[in-house]
C-alpha cells in the first residue's frame, strides 16, 4: 500500500464502537505482566504491528503467551536473556520502556528498531537510567539504537525531569520497582499516568503528589493485571476532528479511555468551538466511556499548557486550526520534533502545500484558518501525518503518499474512515 487518496465529504453521521485499542495501554499491559505473579489477562488488545512487537518481546524474554484471538493470558518467572535481538519495530514507547524494565534483569539485551525509531533520540531515557548503576549504551554514545542494554544493580534516586515525558516517567518508575531504596521522580507539569495508575492496580507501592512521584522497590511480585483495553482517545480524536470540521455532521465514539491526561485534545476542540460531551459506563484502572462531537463553527485558539496531554494529537487537531476562523498558536511543543517525524516541520510544510498561511518556530507554529486545497502528501513514514492528512481531505479531497505507517497504530483505520467517504487505496 503506496498511497491513498481520499475524496471529500458533505456530511456524516456515526456511531463508531471499532476504535482501535489503547495503543499505550496495550504496550504496558504486556511489559508489567512480566512483573506479575500468575497469570496475567488481557482483552481488547491492539493488534497493531508495535503493539504485537511488545508481545513478541515479552515471548523472547521467557513469558507463555496463550493468545485464543480474545483473550492473551501473560505468565512468567522472571524476565529471562533473550538469543533474539528484541525489535521495537516504529515504537519509542517500546524502546523506552523497556530500557527501564530491562536495566536491572539478569543478562544482556538489544534492542533494536525500523530505520524510524533507529533516528530517534534515547539518550533522555538511556542517560538518567546510567546516572543510577544502568549499563546502557548504543550509537552516538547512547543516543541511538541498537541498544545494548546488560542488567546491573541500581542505586536510588531523586530525579527532577527537566521535559513532561510520560516514556521518560514510565521507564524510570520501571526502574526504580528494582532500585536499592525509596525513589522519587518529579516533573515540570504532569504527564500521561497509566504506568502509575496500573502498577498502582497491580499491588505497587506508588505515591503520586502533584508533579511529584515516590515509588518504593517491589518486595515481592505484582498481582495479575486483569484488563480490558479501553479504545485509543489518541485514535478516536482523528475522528473527533472529522466531525467537527465536517459541516451537518456528528459522531458517538465508545468506549474511549476518559482518563484527563488523555482527553486533553478535545478539550481544546471544545475550546475551538465543537460540541462535545462525555458519559462514563466504567471505571476501574481506567475512566471509561463515550464521547458525543458534532460540528460548529470553529474558531482559533492558542495551545501552550498541558502540552504533553496532547502532544500525539496535534497534527490532526492543526486540521482542525485549518478550518477555524482567525490564527490559532501552538508553543511549548519542541517534544514535536523528536516523534516518528519532526512533527513541526511536517505539519506546516503539509499545511502550506494545502495552501493555508503557516509560520514554523523552534518551539511550534501558527496556523490562519482558510479554505485548504487539495495536495499530495508525504506522510515520512509517520502514522499521525498519514492520517491527520487524510482527515483533511475530507474537506478538499487529498493523495497522501506512504501510508503502510498507518498499520503500526490503527489497522481499520481505512475501514472507518470508508464508512465516512470514499477512499481509494493505491
Amino acid at each position: 500500500m503506496n498511497k491513498v487518496e481520499v475524496s471529500p465529504c458533505s456530511s456524516f453521521s456515526l456511531n463508531i464502537s471499532e476504535i482501535a485499542p489503547d495503543k499505550s495501554i496495550s504496550h504496558r499491559s504486556v511489559m508489567f505482566s512480566m512483573l506479575a505473579e500468575g497469570t496475567s489477562e488481557i482483552t481488547n488488545f491492539l493488534r497493531a504491528e508495535d503493539t504485537l512487537n511488545s508481545l513478541e518481546i515479552v515471548k523472547n524474554l521467557g513469558a507463555t503467551v496463550i493468545d485464543d484471538g480474545i483473550t492473551i493470558k501473560i505468565s512468567s518467572d522472571g524476565i529471562k536473556e533473550s538469543s533474539e535481538i528484541l525489535d521495537c519495530g516504529n515504537s519509542g514507547t517500546g524502546m523506552r520502556l523497556f530500557c527501564g524494565l530491562l536495566s536491572s534483569a539478569e543478562g544482556h539485551f538489544v534492542l533494536t528498531g525500523d530505520e524510524y525509531l533507529r533516528r530517534r533520540p534515547m539518550k533522555r531515557v538511556t542517560a538518567p537510567l546510567r546516572n543510577i548503576g544502568a549499563k546502557v549504551d548504543g550509537r552516538n554514545n547512547g543516543d541511538l539504537a541498537p541498544l545494548s542494554i546488560r542488567g546491573s544493580s541500581l542505586k536510588a534516586f531523586d530525579y527532577e525531569s527537566k521535559i513532561a515525558s510520560a516514556q521518560v516517567k514510565s521507564a524510570m518508575i520501571l526502574a526504580a520497582l528494582r532500585a536499592d531504596g525509596v525513589c522519587t521522580y518529579t516533573e515540570p507539569e504532569l504527564s500521561r499516568d497509566h504506568t502509575e495508575r496500573m502498577l498502582k492496580g497491580m499491588g505497587a507501592d506508588i505515591q503520586v503528589e502533584g508533579l511529584k512521584t515516590t515509588i518504593s522497590p517491589m518486595k515481592k511480585l505484582l498481582s495479575p493485571l486483569v484488563i480490558r483495553v479501553p479504545a485509543d482517545p489518541s485514535s478516536a480524536f482523528f475522528f473527533a476532528v472529522a466531525a467537527a470540521i465536517t459541516p451537518h455532521s456528528n459522531i458517538v465514539l465508545e468506549g474511549v479511555t476518559l482518563n484527563e491526561t488523555r482527553i486533553e485534545a478535545f478539550k481544546a476542540l471544545e475550546r475551538m468551538g465543537a460540541n462535545i460531551s462525555y458519559e462514563i459506563t466504567d471505571n476501574k484502572y481506567e475512566p471509561i466511556g463515550n464521547i458525543s462531537v458534532k460540528h460548529a463553527p470553529l474558531k482559533a485558539i492558542t495551545v501552550e499548557d498541558n502540552i504533553s496531554w496532547l502532544i500525539d494529537e496535534l497534527p490532526v487537531l492543526s486540521v482542525a486550526f485549518a478550518c477555524a476562523d482567525g490564527v490559532s498558536i501552538v508553543k511549548n511543543a519542541e517534544e514535536l520534533r523528536v516523534k516518528e517525524s519532526d512533527r513541526i516541520s511536517t505539519v506546516v510544510n503539509g499545511l502550506e502545500a494545502c495552501g493555508i498561511e503557516v509560520s514554523e518556530y523552534e518551539d511550534g507554529y501558527t496556523v490562519k484558518g482558510g479554505a485548504m486545497n487539495s495536495a499530495t502528501i508525504d506522510s515520512h513514514g509517520d502514522h499521525r501525518i498519514a492520517m491527520s492528512f487524510m482527515i483533511a481531505g475530507l474537506q478538499c479531497g487529498m493523495i497522501v503518499n506512504d501510508v503502510d505507517c498507518v498499520n503500526t497504530s490503527f489497522p481499520n483505520f481505512f475501514e472507518l474512515l470508508q464508512k465516512i467517504t470514499k477512499i481509494e487505496i493505491k
